[in-house]
């Protein structure tokens, strides 16, 4: 009988084990400082994002987000990229659509390194995001520095990168189609110039 039991007590704490695990990590959320962040580039991947912050951030991803008055522009020549990367500019008509992550404050630091901040690429812009029909106030994102006048192509590692967090993170169809078809186009003006030079 008492090892019956005993049998009984280990399969329930084993059916709650995920429960408490989840739990457990919304506790830590709860206590340890975090903060909003918007992504709209490289970044809407998690998978790439882990690269750089050295952890996980599924589970840090709120959801599909939009930001209003901006729009999407590669007004950056990254050297290490080797290839425009995007950006962010205002404007009154526009909308861009992206990622609203709540990250611990631990990987400030870290995010920062990787868009540069040290070293003058971007900076912090604290904005408005709208996601699942709540405004969320002086989210961080990050905005170029120093623009170039005009767009940069972005090559075919980054290019599938952005397309595959949009996608992933389950941005709007139609948005996901206008983003590759902006990607597509600057490529292709890309290589058309480049065939002029040589020639």
């Amino acid at each position: 009988m008492s090892n019956q039991t005993g049998h009984v007590h280990h399969t329930w704490v084993q059916t709650l084990h995920p429960v408490n695990s989840d739990l457990r990590v919304q506790q830590v959320q709860e206590k340890e400082p975090m903060f909003y962040y918007f992504a709209y580039g490289s970044c809407m991947c998690p998978v790439d994002l882990k690269r750089s912050l050295g952890e996980n951030t599924h589970a840090y991803v709120i959801g599909h987000a939009t930001l209003k008055g901006y729009r999407l522009g590669f007004y950056r020549l990254s050297p290490s990229r080797k290839c425009g990367v995007l950006d962010v500019v205002k404007d009154p008509k526009a909308s861009v659509n992206g990622v609203l992550y709540q990250l611990p404050w631990r990987l400030s630091e870290h995010l920062d390194k990787r868009e540069e901040v040290p070293h003058g690429g971007y900076r912090h812009e604290f904005v408005d995001i709208h996601c699942k029909e709540q405004v969320y106030k002086n989210v961080r994102t990050y905005v170029v520095v120093n623009k170039l006048l005009e767009e940069a192509a972005p090559n075919d590692w980054y290019f599938n990168v952005v397309l595959r967090g949009a996608v992933t993170c389950g941005l709007p169809e139609e948005y996901c189609w206008s983003l590759f078809n902006h990607m597509y186009k600057l490529q292709q003006r890309h290589q058309a110039q480049h065939w002029v030079r040589s020639a």
